[in-house]
């Protein structure tokens, strides 16, 4: 059994959205803390949040402004586990179900970087904080599976009001 940690992207400027991701509520619970008791019902040992102090353990991105791969490598570091889930703070509606897949076999969904399961091991040596995901995801050697059934809105989120209201739509 390897020890799984997972990190909570939560560095962006939330510019789209208009308003910070992270603490919009969802039934009740802000979006960091939903995305955290995913994490914990997924078996993550340990936690933090990259980008953004939000009562959580947490890291600074490695770059600010500079992408999500900085987050990803600090989140890496911080939490010294084997395995790596890496979701996306914007993507609260996720289900353990829609996780099963990456945490028996690694990867990611095609077309869609995050979720995505690693090992801590096959992250690049060499990869830096501007990289987009979709590098770091190539370099480390990660498997395309296919997106399950019915969760492609769940997993790409609400980045802006109007993603945000149909996914709220959708989820009830």
């Amino acid at each position: 059994m390897t020890s799984l940690g997972a990190i909570i992207l939560c560095g962006g400027a939330s510019r789209r959205m208009g308003r910070d991701k992270a603490v919009l509520d969802w039934d009740g619970r802000r979006a960091v803390d939903r995305v955290a008791a995913l994490a914990r019902a997924a078996g993550a040992e340990a936690l933090v949040t990259a980008g953004a102090d939000l009562g959580l353990p947490w890291v600074p991105d490695d770059e600010a402004g500079a992408g999500p791969v900085g987050g990803v490598l600090a989140g890496a570091r911080a939490l010294g586990t084997e395995r790596l889930l890496v979701l996306a703070v914007d993507a609260p509606t996720v289900t353990l179900e829609d996780l099963t897949p990456l945490l028996a076999n690694g990867g990611f969904y095609e077309g869609l970087p995050v979720p995505m399961v690693v090992e801590a091991a096959a992250l690049p040596v060499d990869a830096e904080a501007g990289w987009p995901l979709r590098r770091l995801v190539e370099r480390a050697g990660l498997k395309a599976l296919a997106v399950p059934e019915g969760a492609l809105g769940r997993l790409r989120g609400a980045n802006t009001p109007e993603e945000f209201r149909a996914l709220v739509q959708h989820s009830k």
